[in-house]
């Protein structure tokens, strides 16, 4: 029998809604959200149902948003669809059709949450789902808060579905004897997640046959794990962070007796959206020579005599960051455009409105800013270091221009290429080069 009880519970104990509280669920047609709009029904909750048309799949696309439609009417709750060009949006986003589908989904959920009084948008992403997100950010490289995969309340998105494994859920539909529709996307292997379901996670049950209850365990115990490391970081950073004025300082000796090291600096230097790789950089330039600075996308950190000194970067700054990602294909930086693309074929051009850079010595994201007190760079074709203040007074550039000249900023804080004029000696393409980054300044007007 369908034990509605153990939903109910889970709800409770996990503090997703109030019974009296509407809900807004995402519904695609597969067994997950179909049991979930059932479930919802049968305990007696307020909902209505939300469904995408991402037009990806020809007529399947049409069968599901007919389905969804016949559920929500069966169901007798209000129903609500969107259909998107979603080729369309992630070319001109120039993002990945899954991003893709992700921001159209998401952003337009909330638009009808607001609008329609709705005080959650549920999801129906069950134990499996959690545990291929694990998997999948293990593969990546992950800090602990990668290692909980999905939780079961995050601002204003529940997933009331995580106490289910895929096998319950299946069970569970044949009690109800609920129809379903089947996505044929879901049997590729294009996508990584898919690889995991489909050849990773077969290996491991059979290894051990509750890896679904086992993994629900870890990641409770990684959950909490992040909790405790978040109060102790929070004592920390009321410890060591002295605030005057709009700068953060940090003793440089305090942070050379952390213990352990990098994750707590990490941490602690997390709001200010420092890599991992630049958290790394810093630790390893306490000792150099004081004035080296590193770069977010929205903060500078400065290594000074005997403090770390922390700054926001605000967007009418003259050291205005912008952040550049391995998708990323054009930035825009004031009156000029910097495009990005990739060659496999090792190659370079002498051109000064472009920069041909070795892809495997990039660390991102990468930052696009104004120069900077104390920028230096080696100059292409020489062995010692220039300062870049100096470097523009040999090419004559104007005062007023100096701060028009976009310095590109590797992950680690070194000055890559000076845009339209000079690049690094550091990051030129050599003949151990696999694959070259090619960066050109063109005028954001008129292209060229």
């Amino acid at each position: 029998m369908l034990s509605i009880d153990r939903f109910k519970t889970f709800v409770s104990q996990q503090g997703l809604f109030e019974p009296a509280q509407k809900i807004l669920l995402a519904v695609s047609g597969g067994k997950d959200s179909v049991l979930m709009a059932h479930l919802f029904k049968l305990s007696g909750f307020d909902f209505g149902i939300a469904h995408c048309n991402f037009n990806l799949r020809a007529e399947e696309s049409i069968r599901d948003e007919y389905f969804v439609r016949m559920l929500a009417l069966n169901l007798e709750v209000p129903f609500h669809v969107q259909q998107f060009d979603t080729k369309e949006y992630a070319a001109k986003n120039k993002v990945s059709t899954q991003m893709a589908a992700r921001d159209l989904r998401y952003t337009w959920f909330e638009q009808v949450r607001v609008e329609q009084g709705y005080v959650f948008i549920a999801i129906a992403q069950h134990q499996n789902d959690a545990m291929e997100t694990v998997l999948l950010n293990l593969t990546r490289g992950t800090g602990i808060s990668g290692l909980h995969g999905i939780l079961p309340l995050k601002g204003k998105i529940i997933r009331p579905m995580l106490f289910l494994s895929a096998t319950e859920i299946e069970n569970w539909i044949v009690i109800l004897g609920a129809p379903f529709v089947e996505d044929s996307s879901n049997s590729s292997d294009h996508y990584a997640r898919n690889k995991i379901r489909h050849h990773v996670i077969p290996q491991l049950k059979a290894l051990n046959p509750q890896l679904e209850h086992t993994f629900a365990q870890n990641i409770q115990r990684f959950a909490e794990t992040e909790q405790v490391l978040n109060q102790s970081v929070s004592l920390y950073r009321e410890a060591l962070f002295r605030i005057e004025g709009k700068y953060i300082y940090i003793e440089i000796a305090a942070v050379k007796v952390l213990k352990p090291k990098l994750l707590l600096l990490y941490e602690l230097l997390k709001p200010y959206n420092f890599t991992e790789v630049t958290v790394q950089d810093i630790l390893t330039s306490l000792d150099k020579q004081s004035g080296t600075s590193f770069y977010s996308a929205s903060h500078s950190l400065t290594i000074d005599r005997s403090d770390l000194i922390i700054t926001s970067v605000s967007q009418n700054d003259e050291a205005l960051n912008l952040m550049i990602h391995p998708s990323s294909q054009a930035v825009l930086f004031k009156n000029k455009q910097v495009m990005i693309s990739y060659s496999d074929a090792v190659y370079f051009e002498r051109e000064q409105a472009m920069a041909f850079v070795d892809f495997d010595l990039l660390i991102f994201p990468l930052i696009l800013r104004s120069k900077q007190d104390g920028d230096v760079f080696v100059p292409i074709g020489m062995k010692t270091f220039k300062k870049v203040s100096n470097f523009l007074v040999d090419e004559k550039v104007p005062l007023p221009q100096k701060s028009e000249v976009p310095l590109l900023i590797n992950g680690n804080g070194d000055l890559i290429w000076i845009g339209g004029m000079r690049q690094d000696n550091r990051y030129k393409v050599t003949a151990t080069t696999k694959k070259v980054a090619i960066f050109e300044l063109k005028n954001s007007l008129d292209g060229k």
